[in-house]
């Protein structure tokens, strides 16, 4: 089970820690020239850093303090938190009427659910 959440935190760290370097890296125009980035319309440039910023740092809550046992509690917390942060991003998308990828965000919120629901295990 183990090597399951491991490779789950990967891919979930490799999408949304990139998701939101993009966001950090580049300006809101650059966002909105890609076509799927619509929304960014909907927020200004320091709400979408600040995504951004959620984003990266959740994506590193996720695996180092389990990595490195240091606040091990701190890995099911930043899970927990990145569902709720996709969970946003599915209204959004949903309100907008942005269908298409609705079930690509909704798997991005049952990944980290599924990490964190494992390290709360874990840790009883």
């Amino acid at each position: 089970m183990d090597i399951a959440v491991w490779i789950v935190t990967g891919i979930v760290v490799l999408i949304l820690g990139g998701a939101g370097a993009s966001k950090l890296a580049r300006s809101k125009e650059k966002i909105l020239e890609n076509p799927n980035m619509g929304w960014a319309n909907d927020f200004s440039q320091p709400a979408i850093k600040l995504i951004g910023v959620a984003e990266v740092a959740g994506s590193l809550g996720l695996v180092l303090p389990w990595a490195l046992s240091i606040l091990p509690v701190l890995t099911p917390i930043a899970g927990y938190a990145l569902a709720a942060l996709m969970i946003g991003a599915a209204s959004v998308h949903a309100r907008r009427r942005e269908y298409a990828g609705l079930p690509f965000v909704l798997l991005l919120v049952a990944a980290p659910l599924f990490v964190a629901i494992a390290r709360t295990i874990a840790l009883a």
